[in-house]
């Protein structure tokens, strides 16, 4: 069972940081598109929908994370600032995925293209800032089978 959660909580990692790579792509592209009169192409959707897909990846894995944690009785954030960080941590994921699936599924269906732009910048910025609130910060950024 330790060994199970070990390569969850790398994978969990290592997917934070595909989410955040994808999460600041698919801003700079809805931010760039916003102030001009371009079309919004396949091209500028790929960025906002690998966001989306990355985050609910994280949060599916955080999700496994979690259950197999209560399964071993154990604590996840032992070492966190605050006794209330584990639930926070949940919850703020949680928010992130919807405000994701909100870029991208509004963006998809917005009339115009600077509508589509738009959108996707704002629920975009919104996901990417509660995660980086949720993210612990005073954890080894890179955690690797350790």
């Amino acid at each position: 069972m330790a060994t199970l959660y070990l390569i969850l909580l790398t994978l969990h990692n290592l997917t934070r940081w595909l989410v955040l790579i994808a999460g600041v792509w698919a801003l700079f592209v809805s931010v760039r598109g916003v102030g001009g009169a371009r079309a919004f192409t396949p091209a500028d959707r790929r960025p906002v929908a690998l966001f989306a897909g990355s985050v609910h990846l994280q949060v599916v894995l955080g999700l496994l994370l979690f259950g197999l944690l209560g399964a071993t009785a154990g604590r996840a954030f032992s070492d966190a600032p605050r006794a209330s960080f584990q639930w926070e941590h949940l919850g703020l994921g949680l928010v992130a995925a919807v405000f994701a699936t909100l870029a991208s599924a509004l963006s998809k269906r917005a009339q115009s293209n600077q509508a589509k732009f738009r959108v996707a910048a704002l629920w975009s910025g919104l996901a990417l800032v509660v995660i980086l609130a949720g993210i612990p910060w005073w954890r080894p950024l890179v955690r690797l089978f350790a």
